[in-house]
């Protein structure tokens, strides 16, 4: 049930976000859900994309070094307490949470949806379908 993510390092630098996107969008690469994180040197870009290997092609035929991984994308209400319940699960699983990030709209009105990266997203996915928690695929 998982769903695949592309990360991609960027070197930290004016206008290399610009040209990273740029990149995308001359490709008419949808994405999706997109989160950057940033050090002093480099930056990290995780994101869905409708097609992903598509991207990843395209992005690793640009020059830029991007890697596929699967995360879990969870869909929970958006309310107060939601993600709560989703990290509880977790918890009383034994399964740490590497990194997330969070999306609105999709597919269903007044839900936000969850990307999770886990160590096991086998262990992840079946902890959560126990729970009753939806799942999207891709």
């Amino acid at each position: 049930m998982s769903i695949s993510q592309i990360s991609v390092f960027l070197e930290n630098k004016s206008g290399s976000l610009a040209d990273f996107s740029g990149v995308l969008a001359e490709n008419k690469i949808n994405i999706q859900a997109m989160s950057v994180a940033e050090t002093s040197e480099f930056g990290i870009v995780r994101l869905i994309a409708d097609d992903i290997y598509e991207a990843a092609t395209i992005l690793k035929d640009a020059g830029y070094i991007a890697r596929i991984t699967p995360v879990t994308c969870a869909t929970i209400a958006d309310k107060p307490g939601s993600l709560h319940e989703i990290i509880e699960v977790l918890n009383k699983e034994g399964i740490d949470v590497d990194y997330m990030y969070a999306f609105l709209g999709g597919r269903k009105e007044n839900h936000a949806h969850i990307i999770l990266k886990t160590a096991d997203y086998k262990k992840t996915d079946a902890a959560l379908s126990k729970a009753g928690i939806e799942l999207l695929e891709e």
